[in-house]
């Protein structure tokens, strides 16, 4: 695919960026389609994004746009596909530049130049009368877009400043073939069918209500869930060394302000006053997990100490953010804090990546991984840095684990480690960390006694593998559509008796099962057998039904389906021996 970049030559685009051209392309047809439908429209920014493409806009007081003015939009856009306008890019100097958006009305467009540096050159596109100021690059002709579908609109803040006006953004998405358009409909059908707060309410898993917004109800399905994930989480920290502690919610300001929180987060934490003083909830668990490591003398002995914790944490999110379990005010984290000498990182690194990819391999879930380097705006000295990042390639290169560099991305206080899962909709979920700190150590005045009697500081690594329960059991009801494997299921047997002759062996059955261990459930409503299978199957989602009629009931023997949809005569025992070992196994 050729394209046309700023400086006005044409060449071939490199072939993992031309979606995103296709997709800024996009955003300039359908401002274009825009502003012949709205004349009064005002555009702010119209990037194109990993998934799609927005465009905010400024619309005049009294006008609207909702998802039935779509159909318009997008056939105003077909048509401007099917005149085949030329894309052209020319470039103005500064004073130019603003007078030449003052004279369209791009009120949006001047302000932006003002917030752009003395030196930046400043181009812009033009097809037929649209022109945007833009750094490109685009494809060469409006007829090169050849799918495209507007998927959604909600407000947007200009610049993402609350302070500012609330802008109207349209999304979308383009693909470069109206095949890859159909594949992406079809995953967008699936990604619905799976929605984990479909599920979650059909199972009665989680519940929100307006009482506490962003703040999950937890169902005795979701807390059985939720129970099993935290045992498995449990057995994987004694497995891997670790210790686990629970720090408290609420702490003073002035543990805040010592970790630097209270200066750079303190508008997403939720205070409070206690005996007049300044409290807050706590939005992550670290600087407590300080505490406990300040709260004795340490060795270079006792390194390294890993202090495990699954808290619970609160951050504020704006209203209109939230989204289920995947964007929450209350979390359980899962979280950990290392503390270890400095030549313990590559070690350390190491044994933490094992323990996050376990938990991947258990799931299912294949990943990448991103190595993130030092930023401008980071703390620690030249050698602190070198030794940390050299640290991090040693140990991913000793695990052969292939990754991205992202220079200048770590966090200001170390590198950083991310794992990104791809799911079953091939949507990408960042949720495993190893982070290096040397921030919060100083901050604390962290110290060991080294071997020659002297004060070191430790290192600190943060380290998160399902990221938070809440949005990691959201991502499993999506991941298995409500399907969860027999350890995870709410509920992992579910006994139908065919008729009230043989409910008592059903209970009788079912009390076996529960001995075991097994989550079990009787149905014993007057229903028709075929409505009782349809509901365990389509709602409950469940394993394993026993099917029990008179024939069973007599013989002592079940029915049992599992979720093939095949039936099979088995005996009860055997059928207890084979469930609890793919319980106790996790298969």
């Amino acid at each position: 695919m050729k394209v046309l970049y700023n400086d006005g030559h044409v060449d071939e685009c490199p072939e993992d960026q031309e979606l995103h051209v296709v997709r800024h392309s996009a955003a300039h047809i359908m401002a274009q389609a825009i502003k012949r439908l709205y004349p009064e429209a005002d555009f702010a920014f119209g990037p194109a994004t990993e998934n799609g493409f927005y465009y905010d806009i400024d619309l005049p007081e009294g006008t609207k746009i909702s998802e039935e003015d779509f159909p318009k939009i997008e056939a105003e856009m077909a048509k401007i596909c099917k005149e085949n306008l030329k894309f052209e890019t020319y470039e103005l100097p500064r004073a130019e530049a603003i007078a030449h958006m003052q004279e369209r009305g791009e009120k949006y467009k001047v302000e932006h130049i003002g917030d752009l540096p003395e030196d930046a050159r400043i181009t812009f596109y033009k097809q037929g009368e649209y022109v945007d100021m833009c750094v490109g690059p685009h494809i060469l002709y409006t007829k090169a877009l050849k799918a495209f579908k507007l998927t959604g609109v909600s407000g947007a803040y200009w610049k993402g400043d609350k302070d500012n006006k609330m802008l109207t953004r349209i999304n979308g998405v383009a693909f470069r073939s109206k095949d890859e358009l159909a594949q992406w409909e079809h995953m967008r059908e699936e990604a619905e069918k799976r929605d984990h707060r479909k599920i979650g309410q059909e199972m009665e898993i989680f519940m929100m209500n307006e009482a506490g917004p962003g703040f999950p109800f937890w169902l005795p399905n979701g807390m059985r869930i939720r129970n099993s994930l935290m045992q498995y989480w449990q057995e994987m920290q004694d497995k891997y060394g670790y210790d686990q502690v629970q720090t408290p919610i609420i702490l003073s300001r002035s543990l805040w302000e010592t970790s630097g929180h209270w200066d750079h987060y303190k508008e997403n934490m939720y205070t409070t006053k206690i005996d007049d003083e300044d409290y807050a909830i706590k939005p992550m668990n670290c600087p407590g997990a300080c505490l406990i490591y300040k709260s004795k003398p340490r060795s270079y002995r006792d390194l390294p100490l890993k202090l495990a914790e699954a808290g619970i944490d609160h951050r504020h999110e704006l209203k209109g953010a939230l989204h289920g379990l995947f964007r929450v005010r209350e979390f359980q984290q899962d979280d950990a804090h290392l503390f270890i000498r400095p030549d313990q990182i590559t070690e350390q690194v190491t044994d933490v990546a094992h323990l996050i990819t376990a938990y991947y391999a258990q799931f299912g879930f294949p990943y990448r991984v991103e190595l993130s380097t030092r930023p401008e705006n980071s703390m620690g000295s030249d050698e602190d840095w070198e030794r940390a990042e050299q640290g991090l390639k040693d140990a991913l290169e000793a695990m052969h684990v292939d990754y991205k560099l992202n220079p200048g991305d770590g966090a200001f206080y170390g590198p950083k480690i991310d794992f990104h899962l791809q799911d079953c909709l091939g949507r990408e979920w960042q949720c495993g960390t190893i982070q290096l700190d040397f921030q919060l150590p100083h901050n604390f005045q962290l110290e060991y006694t080294d071997k020659d009697g002297s004060k070191k500081q430790p290192i600190m690594i943060h380290r998160a593998g399902f990221g938070s329960f809440e949005r990691f059991i959201g991502m499993l009801i999506e991941q298995y559509a409500g399907k969860f494997p027999t350890w995870l299921s709410p509920c992992q047997v579910k006994v139908l008796p065919v008729s009230e002759k043989t409910r008592d062996y059903a209970l009788e059955v079912a009390q076996k099962l529960r001995d075991a261990g097994v989550r079990v459930k009787v149905d014993e409503r007057d229903e028709k057998i075929g409505y009782k299978i349809r509901e365990a199957r389509s709602i409950d989602r469940v394993p394993y039904m026993l099917i029990l009629g008179e024939k069973e009931a007599e013989a002592g023997n079940i029915s049992v389906r599992d979720r093939s949809n095949e039936t099979t005569q088995r005996d009860l025992g055997e059928f207890i021996a084979d469930v609890t070992e793919e319980i106790r196994e996790r298969r």
